[in-house]
């Protein structure tokens, strides 16, 4: 998995040179510098009222999940899921460069791109603030805010978990089939709980989930 893992990096590392090099033009020191994007101060009431312990500032392209346990412990209880679940997600979603900056240039490259250490797109995190606690932030500051990403992650699953029927073909644990869902959406999700056979992108995220599992459980202390 740590080749893996590499390869993962180093295809990240190579794909958005273009937007790296326009970034790098602006920004003097792309890496090593002073003036790195700091994590971002929530407006005023639109953070959570039970807030975790802080996290680490200045977030950075390296990064170690684990360092986030007790956000992940803090929402995954709040959303009433897996908090090894979430902590999973992470491992899984830490394939590509983390840093705030590099993001926002890539998401220049590529419009699409998620954004945050749980990789959500805009569409997937605006649905799931509705009625929550963090209804007024902002897609846009999930790069700057990891807090942010893990906690709506964190509803993200619970919103899953609640599409789950109550009974479901196959082998697939309950937290296996939320993982699904929060890699190819509800809809897929639902068509493989039913049966349908998960493609190579699915069958790959799944993988990497249940090889995540164990130091999943051991960061978040499970």
């Amino acid at each position: 998995m740590a080749e893996q893992r590499r390869r993962g990096r180093a295809q990240w590392l190579l794909l958005p040179i273009a937007a790296l090099i326009g970034w790098g033009c602006v920004h003097v020191g792309l890496l090593g510098s002073d003036s790195g994007s700091p994590a971002r101060t929530p407006p005023a009431g639109a953070s959570s009222s039970a807030k975790p312990s802080p996290a680490p500032s200045s977030p950075s392209g390296s990064y170690d999940p684990a360092d986030y346990a007790p956000q992940v412990r803090t929402y995954a209880k709040k959303a009433g899921v897996s908090a090894q679940l979430l902590m999973a997600i992470l491992y899984n979603e830490d394939y590509k460069p983390h840093d705030a900056a590099f993001e926002r240039s890539w998401q220049k490259y590529k419009p699409d791109a998620a954004f945050g250490i749980a990789n959500m797109h805009r569409a997937a995190f605006d649905q799931t603030k509705r009625g929550r606690d963090f209804a007024s932030r902002k897609w846009e500051e999930l790069p700057d805010d990891r807090a942010l990403a893990v906690e709506a992650a964190a509803w993200y699953l619970h919103d899953m978990s609640a599409q789950l029927p109550s009974h479901w073909a196959g082998s697939y644990t309950r937290e296996e089939l939320m993982a699904l869902g929060y890699n190819a959406g509800g809809g897929n999700m639902a068509a493989f709980a039913r049966g349908a056979k998960t493609g190579s992108q699915a069958s790959d995220y799944l993988t990497r989930l249940r090889d995540n599992w164990k130091k999943a459980g051991t960061a978040v202390g499970g």
